[in-house]
């Protein structure tokens, strides 16, 4: 029994009042033994949403936006609203299931250098496979491509109990993670200039820089139906996707080379080749306009490196287990490895 601490879970909020109702229920259903508040973060909702939980559950804290601050900025006001020892941010098209929340506690509770624990993420309309957001834990590559235990780049597994262990990940998906609230506020929450899509590899990746551990504890599960609010494939997404992913890249790693920038920058073109031929102009617009950002906003790029550099007390390097050596484009697509266990 977890009786000792509380937890806020904070679930962000745009539109659908049948995915938020759906999220809410399962939460109630299924955290005992627990003290918790929920809080809704109403994102400038566009549709009866909000009314409806407030006439539904008394018991859920809304806090109202005047417009859409994304991920990173619905999340962070959640934060600022929270009175839990932990937060646990949740999409609100997830379903948990029982104990989840307990799992997550226990293995949190563990040191006080864990930062963040993410369940075991599973797709809600096929609960054979993994979810695409995260799967059974977060890696990325030294060119700073993310990938998962369960999922890579495409690929989703199915799940056979082969990612059934306790381990250290780079990052824990923003699909459902819980963290230490101290630990939060200390890296100045999510970057809201992220918007959406990588803020929590940015946190995590600052967390990591501080010395603090990430782990993923698949005895805690939750079902995800994704791309409820931002359509996968959708020109936003991938904009975001890959504008997020480069500026990660140039500012979070502190001993980049101008050897790993060229082969950033070619693989980013070789991307924009890609749509081009699958005769996705859309795709390849976004990827155009994505590295078309970065190149306007260099002065952002500069100062966001001189914060994060500010963020770290003690600089701890992270280790080849966590930002692999190898690049998973040339693993996935030159030799084929397909999935996580193959690719040592």
């Amino acid at each position: 029994m977890n009786t000792n601490y509380s937890v806020s879970i904070i679930i962000p909020h745009l539109k659908d009042k049948k995915i938020l109702d759906e999220c809410i229920k399962s939460i109630i259903e299924n955290t005992n033994n627990i003290k918790y508040e929920i809080i809704v973060v109403d994102n400038n909702c566009q549709d009866e949403s909000i009314k409806y939980i407030k006439k539904t559950y008394s018991e859920v804290k809304i806090i109202e936006s005047k417009y859409n601050r994304g991920y990173a900025g619905g999340c962070n006001m959640g934060a600022k609203n929270a009175t839990g020892d932990f937060l646990l941010f949740l999409n609100n098209d997830t379903i948990l299931t029982p104990n989840c929340v307990n799992e997550l506690l226990n293995k949190i509770n563990k040191n006080e250098t864990i930062a963040s624990v993410q369940p075991k993420i599973k797709n809600y309309f096929n609960q054979k496979l993994f979810d695409y957001a995260g799967a059974s834990g977060g890696y990325i590559d030294y060119l700073g491509f993310p990938f998962a235990r369960g999922r890579i780049l495409n690929t989703i597994e199915q799940d056979n109990g082969q990612y059934d262990s306790e381990e250290k990940i780079f990052w824990a998906s923003g699909t459902a993670f819980m963290t230490q609230r101290k630990i939060f506020n200390q890296m100045e929450g999510f970057d809201e200039s992220l918007f959406a899509h990588m803020e929590e590899i940015d946190y995590h990746w600052k967390c990591l820089l501080n010395g603090y551990e990430i782990y993923v504890n698949p005895q805690s599960l939750i079902y995800h139906k994704g791309g409820q609010t931002l359509a996968y494939g959708s020109y936003k997404k991938i904009y975001l996707n890959h504008r997020n992913s480069m500026i990660l890249f140039l500012t979070n790693n502190q001993k980049n080379s101008f050897s790993k920038i060229i082969k950033r920058i070619i693989l980013e073109k070789i991307a924009f080749i890609y749509y081009i031929m699958k005769l996705n102009f859309k795709g390849a617009l976004a990827i155009f306009n994505a590295n078309m950002w970065l190149l306007l906003n260099m002065k952002y790029l500069i100062e966001r490196k001189q914060k994060i550099k500010k963020l770290i007390k003690i600089y701890h390097p992270i280790s080849n287990q966590l930002i692999r050596d190898y690049s998973i484009i040339k693993k996935y697509f030159y030799n084929k490895k397909t999935k996580f266990n193959q690719l040592d």
